[in-house]
Formats: C-alpha cells, structure tokens, sequence
C-alpha cells in the first residue's frame, strides 16, 4: 500500500502544444506501483488551457476548486466548478478552459496506458 501526502507530490509545467498554464501533479501511477491505473490532479491557472484533443482512452475527472469550462465535442462550453463530475469516453474530442482570475483544479483518472 502507498499512503502519500498530495502536496509532497512535484507539480510540473505541462510543456505540450496546445497548452497554455497547465500544472501537473501525478499523485498516484507507475512510480508507485499502479499497474492498472494513474491518479492526476491539473491546475489550469487563469486563461489558460489543455489542448482541444481527443485520445483512445476514457477518464473521470472531478472538480476540486475554481470554476472554467469543458469544450464539448460540438464545441459548446459547459460550466464546471468545484463538486463536478465528468466522465469523457474514449475518441471524443474534449478541452478544459479557465477564463476565470482564481485556479481551476481537477483530479483526472486514466487508465495506465
């Protein structure tokens, strides 16, 4: 068992195209031993962004703080805030936007690809 304090965890710069003011914590993955699935926790600062994209596997995210939206795959924004959830299947084309002055935080759960 890994029992870990979450703010122990390095926050990285997520340095990818398409990506403006992302940070990434990986709280629980491969390192830890998880063989099946990967714990990570996004903070999108104001007016920033992960990319419009879409990949094979389906994640969870629930909102921690702050508020911003989803893109949806018809490119509709949908508000999101503290206490959501989501759920995005697999091949559907997503992104996340914080056009707000406060953080917005999520976990997002992956399977361990």
């Amino acid at each position: 068992m890994i029992v870990k304090e979450s703010s122990d965890v390095q926050e990285m710069k997520v340095e990818e195209d398409q990506v403006s003011n992302v940070l990434r914590q990986i709280l629980i993955g491969p390192e830890d031993g998880s063989n099946n699935i990967v714990m990570r926790r996004f903070k999108i600062l104001p007016g920033g962004h992960t990319p419009h994209h879409q990949h094979p596997f389906e994640h969870v995210v629930l909102v921690e703080s702050g508020r911003g939206w989803v893109l949806s795959p018809q490119g509709e924004k949908i508000d999101i805030r503290a206490g959501k959830c989501l759920f995005v299947p697999g091949g559907e084309k997503h992104q996340f936007q914080n056009p707000n002055e406060e953080p917005l935080q999520f976990l997002c759960i992956i399977l361990n690809q």
